[in-house]
C-alpha cells in the first residue's frame, strides 16, 4: 500500500485551445457526482501556476510562453521530487500536457542516479522542439524537453538567440539532461505524428504500441511487453493523455483523434501497469470541460482515477 499525494497542476500555457486548465476541477465534480471522498481522504496540494501569461503576448512563435513553462517546470519538479523523497507515491492532476517536462524534472531531482523509463499513453508523440514545432505550443514538446532533443536535422524554424537560451533552460531544470534515454521510452496508443518526430522514433528505435496493437493483442499483452522493454529501468513514470481514448470518447480534449483505445481498455491499461513495483509516479492530462458535454470526459477519467487509486492503496 502506497501513501498518495494528489498534485494538481491547473495550467493551460502549453495549450493552443483554452480550457484545460479547469480539468482537475472537472475530474472533482465527476468525483462528487460518483459520491467519492478521493480528494477529501487523499493529501492534495495544487502547483502555483501563471494562466494569467495567457492574456499577454505569447513571445516566441517557436516556443509560445516559455518563460512560464520554466517557473512552472521549477515548481512542479520541486514539488513531485519532495514528495518522492517522502516516500510518497505522486499522482498528477495536470492541465495541459507541457507540465509532463516538469514532472519528469522532478522525478530525476528526487533520484538522480537512477534510470527512468517512460510509458506515454497518447495519440500524439509530442517529441517536437522550437527547431521542428508547426505550433509554438509547448504541450507539443514535453518529449524532447526531457529527452534533451533539438532535431536540428529536420529543422523547419529559425529560433531567435532568446527562445534558443530559454529552451536550453528549459531542458536542464534539474542540472540533468537528457532525464532519460529513448531507449526507456514506451508510446502507447500514438497514431498522430508529424514526418519530423516519426524521424526521431524511427531512428532510435523507440518502442510503440498502436492502438490497432492494444486491440488485437489486448491489454494484458501490451502492458507485460511495455514493462518487459523498460526492465532494466530503476523507476518508471507513466503519463495519460485522455486523447490516447478515441475521439468518440474524448471529445472533451483539446486534440481528439480517431482509432484511439476504449476507456475500458484505458482504464485496464494504467491497473495493469501501475501494478508494477517501479512506477513511481503517475500523471493524467488534457482533459477540457469547455469542449464537453455533462462532463463526460472527466467522468470517464474519473473512473480511470478511481481503479489506478484502489490499485495503488490495496
Amino acid at each position: 500500500m502506497k501513501k498518495l499525494k494528489i498534485i494538481e497542476v491547473k495550467s493551460e500555457i502549453g495549450a493552443g485551445t483554452r480550457g484545460a486548465s479547469m480539468g482537475p476541477d472537472a475530474i472533482r465534480i465527476a468525483a462528487l457526482d460518483y459520491g467519492s471522498n478521493l480528494f477529501k481522504v487523499e493529501d492534495t496540494i495544487q502547483v502555483p501556476v501563471d494562466n494569467n501569461l495567457l492574456f499577454d503576448s505569447p513571445g516566441s512563435p517557436y516556443a509560445k510562453r516559455i518563460k512560464g513553462m520554466i517557473t512552472l517546470y521549477e515548481k512542479l519538479g520541486a514539488e513531485v521530487a519532495h514528495t518522492l523523497k517522502k516516500n510518497e507515491f505522486p499522482l498528477v492532476l495536470a492541465g495541459d500536457h507541457s507540465s509532463a517536462g516538469g514532472t519528469i524534472a522532478g522525478i530525476k531531482m528526487a533520484y538522480p542516479k537512477q534510470r527512468l523509463g517512460v510509458i506515454w499513453i497518447d495519440a500524439h508523440a509530442d517529441i517536437h522542439s522550437p527547431y521542428t514545432t508547426p505550433s509554438g505550443n509547448l504541450h507539443g514538446m514535453p518529449i524532447a524537453v526531457s529527452l534533451g532533443e533539438d532535431n536540428i536535422q529536420n529543422k523547419m524554424n529559425k529560433p531567435d538567440k532568446d527562445t534558443v537560451e530559454l529552451w536550453n533552460k528549459l531542458k536542464r531544470i534539474g542540472n540533468i539532461t537528457p532525464k532519460f534515454e529513448y531507449r526507456d521510452l514506451v508510446y502507447i496508443a500514438l497514431r498522430d505524428m508529424e514526418p519530423e518526430e516519426s524521424y526521431l522514433i524511427k531512428k532510435n528505435n523507440v518502442k510503440v504500441f498502436s492502438s490497432s496493437e492494444v486491440k488485437r493483442h489486448g491489454v494484458e499483452k501490451i502492458a507485460r511487453d511495455a514493462l518487459a522493454h523498460l526492465n532494466k529501468c530503476n523507476q518508471i513514470y507513466i503519463s495519460f493523455d485522455v486523447d490516447s481514448m478515441d475521439s468518440s470518447i474524448s471529445k472533451g480534449t483539446g486534440t481528439p483523434v480517431r482509432n484511439g483505445i476504449t476507456e475500458k481498455e484505458a482504464g485496464s491499461l494504467c491497473v495493469r501497469l501501475i501494478q508494477n513495483e517501479k512506477v513511481c509516479c503517475f500523471e493524467i492530462a488534457e482533459v477540457n470541460p469547455t469542449l464537453d458535454k455533462e462532463n463526460l470526459m472527466a467522468e470517464n477519467t474519473f473512473e480511470i482515477l478511481q481503479r489506478v487509486v484502489s490499485q495503488l492503496t490495496n
